[in-house]
């Protein structure tokens, strides 16, 4: 009796995986699915990446807008899988600067008090690591994601 030469095998040397059987979980048209469903989702708009977690990859955003000066952070004003940390508030300056130029202390202070932006941090929903914060117009900054291609 000859045995089958590799190209004829059909069962694995283990004979637990039968290879002349497709499995149940192989879907050849889910790249099309998953396409449709984010069309959908987005509604004809467009995206500068999808968000994800850097520690669990859980998607976070899907459509977001990356900021022109710092590339590695994003905007966004609908998200998914995240919480918002509603007890602690950090404080953001938005002041500009000023190179060479000495200030009062108290011009100083006026000025840190108007233009600093209270925010709130944000965290995955899955494993709970701080992945952005979100302002008082409910705007999410992410800064701590890994973007991929939309």
């Amino acid at each position: 009796m000859a045995s089958p030469t590799n190209s004829q095998k059909t069962v694995s040397d283990d004979d637990e995986v039968d290879y002349s059987i497709k499995p149940e979980f192989y879907d050849s048209d889910l790249d099309d699915k998953d396409e449709l469903w984010m069309v959908k989702k987005r509604d004809g708009r467009t995206s500068d990446a999808l968000l994800s977690c850097p520690a669990c990859f859980t998607t976070v955003c899907l459509e977001c807008q990356r900021h022109e000066q710092y590339v590695t952070q994003y905007r966004a004003v609908f998200v998914v899988n995240c919480k918002v940390d509603t007890d602690r508030v950090l404080q953001q300056n938005a002041l500009p600067s000023k190179v060479g130029k000495r200030r009062r202390d108290s011009e100083m202070q006026e000025t840190g008090s108007e233009c600093s932006e209270k925010v709130n941090p944000v965290f995955c929903s899955a494993c709970s690591t701080e992945i952005g914060v979100v302002d008082s117009e409910e705007i999410y900054h992410f800064f701590n994601v890994i973007p991929s291609e939309p």
